[in-house]
């Protein structure tokens, strides 16, 4: 027993996570190359997706979309310019505060895509019922809801668990946070708390698209034709104040009107079809998660490390609004980082179910049920062939077995 050396079993799966390349000089296959499948987090392969899953403890903080070693190295770096050259011209947009010539059109695309999403949502609820739990935020899409026991609502113990359905909305299958509007994003980035009810709070999508290009005569914003200076970290602007006509904005809000009116009279005539309708609407989708990527590319998005709160924008805003762990020692402010796709456009994942008619989905077999975006599931019941980047998040290639034959199943 004392030549046995125990193995961590950690170590021994990273040394084998990933290729493992075996040379045999004799008696076998030279250069022969043998494929193991890595463990956890080290898989990466695009055609599977597993179940999302939430954070586990509310207390936690998101995780940083970029590693905290490159924001101190890029912090440095700009330090160090701002050292070397204290008067400058930013040069690069949207930092100068102009617009980025090939994302105009993008802002604008992005825009008509949500306002048809919404149109194309309200009229499938329409047809294929879609429920919400009473105390939680869980959402259910079907006649019937399922009996999986995963409420965290209030007094869920005594119910075990168990969700109490009824009727949902559009609100329900996709969540736009609210965000603060800036007229001037680059002169006047944050709002303070005492400013907080002079600024209006909008989708943060659509402050995107604003900020991206998109004129709307409701919610201005200012328009520059120079770069602005930096001076000692300051913004200073010398441009002459001469703001956009009312006339330029209203034809842009017309055009984008008049693209949004020609979609629903096309979907008028569709109303009777309803897969083409779920097909229309699942690409609006895309065409909006696509676009609102490439804007953050270059827009800066932030959200709060603790609470859903997120502000478009050079910077975060300063109003003392968070209620999340540890407000207090922050005095009520947000704890600012990166945004990432999912906390700009809420995608609420819901449990697929495959066929509308079957009996709810049981707790027991929760294993074997997969999962999609509610927006997906939903066109998927009106008829829409399934996407094939959430194929396997729907688990389609998994058999559940029946609810007798659960204790036979290993």
């Amino acid at each position: 027993m004392n030549l046995v050396k125990r193995i961590n079993l950690r170590q021994l799966i990273s040394l084998n996570r990933f290729r493992v390349e075996r040379h045999c000089s004799g008696g076998g296959v030279d250069e022969e190359s043998i494929n193991v499948i890595p463990f956890g987090d080290e898989f990466h392969d695009p055609l599977y997706t597993d179940l999302p899953v939430p954070r586990k403890r509310k207390s936690e903080r998101k995780p940083y979309p970029t590693p905290m070693k490159t924001l101190i190295q890029k912090a440095k770096e700009e330090k160090e310019l701002m050292k070397s050259m204290p008067c400058r011209i930013l040069e690069h947009p949207p930092d100068n505060g102009l617009l980025v010539p090939e994302l105009v059109d993008v802002s604008k695309r992005v825009y008509c895509a949500r306002e048809n999403l919404l149109i194309g949502i309200s009229k499938l609820l329409t047809f294929i019922p879609v429920l919400r739990c009473r105390f939680c935020s869980e959402v259910h899409v079907g006649p019937v809801g399922h009996d999986i026991r995963s409420c965290t609502g209030p007094k869920s113990g005594l119910r075990s668990a168990m969700h109490e359905w009824i009727r949902g909305d559009v609100n329900d299958i996709i969540d736009f946070p609210k965000c603060f509007h800036l007229f001037d994003r680059v002169k006047n980035p944050r709002v303070i708390h005492k400013e907080r009810f002079n600024f209006p709070r909008i989708p943060a999508v659509l402050e995107l698209c604003i900020q991206a290009g998109v004129n709307l005569q409701k919610y201005p914003a200012k328009r520059r034709t120079k770069p602005v200076y930096s001076i000692e970290g300051r913004i200073e602007d010398f441009e002459a104040q001469c703001e956009e006509t009312a006339d330029s904005i209203e034809d842009s809000a017309d055009s984008l009107v008049h693209q949004i009116q020609s979609w629903v009279q096309l979907n008028c005539e569709k109303e009777e079809n309803l897969k083409e309708l779920s097909i229309e609407t699942m690409a609006s989708w895309f065409d909006m998660i696509s676009g609102v990527r490439m804007i953050m590319e270059k827009y800066s998005v932030w959200t709060c490390g603790y609470c859903p709160e997120v502000q478009v924008g050079p910077k975060g805003h300063k109003v003392r609004m968070c209620k999340a762990s540890k407000h207090q020692s922050r005095d009520g402010m947000h704890a600012w980082q990166e945004a990432t796709l999912n906390d700009l456009v809420g995608p609420n994942y819901v449990w697929h179910v495959r066929d509308l008619s079957s009996p709810p989905l049981c707790n027991n077999l929760k294993r074997y049920y997969g999962k999609a975006p509610a927006v997906v599931e939903l066109c998927v019941q009106a008829g829409a062939p399934v996407p094939n980047q959430y194929r396997s998040m729907m688990r389609l290639d998994v058999v559940p077995p029946d609810r007798d034959e659960v204790d036979l199943v290993a």
